[in-house]
């Protein structure tokens, strides 16, 4: 089943048992993948890739503002932000602990040849195409740097 199919399904679920927050999270992801396919050079149906580059970006964006609200002490704001999140993390694939996303880029650093700070390029290039929708490239930036540093 399709990620569109499933949100469409789960949008009407949470309007039968009126749950606006879930509703909240479920509309906004709906409405950004209907953007993606229709973007120009999308296909008919976007792929699995692009549905989870779709939904990491509103995590994101989701946390960005989330922090911008709790240093403003608008947890009002925040709350929406948190539980938005909530809604739209269990489509993403299974994320690595910061254990496992470092025991993995260990392997890539000595693939890659990697020896100081300055063959970091390398070493994201390679990590990014395998821990795409893993793993945050802010974890996985911070995690290099400490390897590499």
């Amino acid at each position: 089943m399709s990620l569109s199919t499933q949100i469409d399904q789960d949008i009407k679920q949470a309007m039968l048992a009126k749950q606006a927050d879930r509703l909240r999270g479920l509309r906004a992801i709906k409405s950004a993948l209907l953007l993606a396919k229709t973007e120009k050079g999308a296909g008919e149906e976007i792929t699995e890739e692009a549905e989870i580059k779709v939904l990491q970006k509103l995590i994101k964006q989701r946390k960005e503002s989330a922090d911008i609200y709790k240093a403003q002490n608008r947890d009002d704001l925040y709350q929406i932000e948190i539980a938005e999140m909530e809604v739209i993390e269990p489509y993403l694939p299974k994320q690595l602990s910061r254990d496992e996303i470092e025991a993995y880029l260990k392997e890539v650093i000595t693939k890659v040849g990697a020896t100081s700070v300055k063959d970091m390029g390398k070493v994201m290039g390679a990590a990014n195409k395998e821990l795409a929708g893993k793993a945050d490239g802010k974890t996985i930036s911070e995690v290099v740097k400490q390897l590499l540093g």
